[in-house]
């Protein structure tokens, strides 16, 4: 049996930065029909939550509101009408609760965890049984945490529109989550992966993970053009996933492939940009927003995580429940490599 109370991290405004976050006690709550409780054994930020107490987040939310996205755990207790989890079951939590299959629609972009809906910094959590997907067998709790929003988006970007070929090229800018997550998922596809960032490092481990070519796009601020120089015949990138925004889609733009796809899914570098709608004609491709994805699509990417045996990068930091604030600023302060990974005891 579950305990009557629970300790919680909740974000309860805008205006006090990362001092809004609240660590408080809770009831545990209850199950309704089709509803199940789990015991939530793990964490794992995204730049999405470091955003939400700053204000800065474009999509809606509510406060206050139980903090994070992404959790792993255990299913301990069910309602009388689900017939989908059974007691033990162990489970990921699927970011949009209302996005089931196909395109994102309005009424399921309301439905994000730790933004419109109570999230996965707690110790136990009721979700209807749609909002969970089963964990892949070959993870342990604090790497199955990871997949709900960085993964899934990155498989949305590879997968949503136009499915990834073997042999086609893929670029990914950074050593973020999602970055990290497209550049597994790209070689596990047979894909050519081109990588950018800023460190000698942080290239040495991207081409540990299987990148075929790193750019230092410090060194070499037109990285489009050199991108582009590497595909074969020159005629471009297949897929992008960007994440910088102002700071890296004009080069984006010099990168692409005709009819490649650019996935637009952050603004790290900012929201303005010179480019605009028009370079989607000159330079005849897709440029598309990625708001992560379906549980449709993450089943399928669940699949493929455990037939290739892919294992999430996760930072060497793994931070105790009670210091979930220190995480929020380690991983602001960009000292992270991978995914920032909370315990929930």
């Amino acid at each position: 049996m579950a305990p009557s109370t629970m300790k919680q991290w909740s974000v309860t405004g805008t205006d006090k930065d990362f001092d809004g976050l609240v660590f408080s006690e809770a009831p545990v709550p209850k199950v309704g029909e089709n509803e199940v409780l789990v015991k939530l054994h793990a964490a794992s930020l995204n730049y999405r939550d470091l955003i939400i107490p700053k204000g800065q987040y474009p999509f809606p939310a509510r406060f206050p509101v139980v903090a994070a996205s992404d959790g792993a755990g255990e299913v301990v207790e069910v309602g009388s009408k689900v017939t989908k989890w059974k007691k033990g079951d162990k489970i990921v939590t699927l970011f949009n609760q209302g996005h089931q299959y196909g395109p994102m629609d309005v009424a399921a972009s309301t439905t994000g965890l730790g933004g419109v809906l109570d999230g996965t910094l707690r110790q136990y959590g009721v979700f209807n049984e749609n909002g969970l997907v089963r964990a892949p067998e070959n993870l342990n709790c604090l790497e199955a945490t990871t997949l709900t929003c960085a993964a899934l988006t990155s498989w949305n970007a590879l997968y949503g529109l136009r499915q990834l070929k073997p042999g086609e090229t893929v670029l990914v800018q950074g050593t973020g989550g999602v970055s990290i997550f497209a550049l597994q998922f790209a070689k596990a596809a047979g894909a050519r992966v081109i990588a950018t960032t800023s460190s000698k490092e942080k290239a040495e481990t991207l081409k540990k993970l299987g990148a075929d070519h790193v750019i230092n796009y410090r060194e070499d601020p037109n990285w489009g053009e050199t991108a582009k120089k590497l595909t074969p015949g020159g005629a471009g990138v297949d897929h992008i996933v960007e994440v910088g925004g102002a700071g890296t889609i004009d080069q984006s733009f010099k990168a692409i492939k005709f009819e490649g796809i650019i996935s637009v899914i952050g603004f790290l570098g900012g929201a303005k940009t010179e480019t605009s709608v028009i370079s989607t004609l000159q330079n005849i491709c897709v440029a598309r927003g990625v708001y992560v994805g379906s549980k449709e699509l993450m089943e399928d990417m669940i699949a493929a995580i455990e037939a290739n045996n892919i294992h999430p990068v996760l930072d060497k930091e793994v931070f105790d429940f009670e210091k979930a604030k220190d995480a929020y600023q380690y991983m602001w302060e960009q000292k992270h490599f991978g995914k920032v990974v909370i315990k929930i005891p």
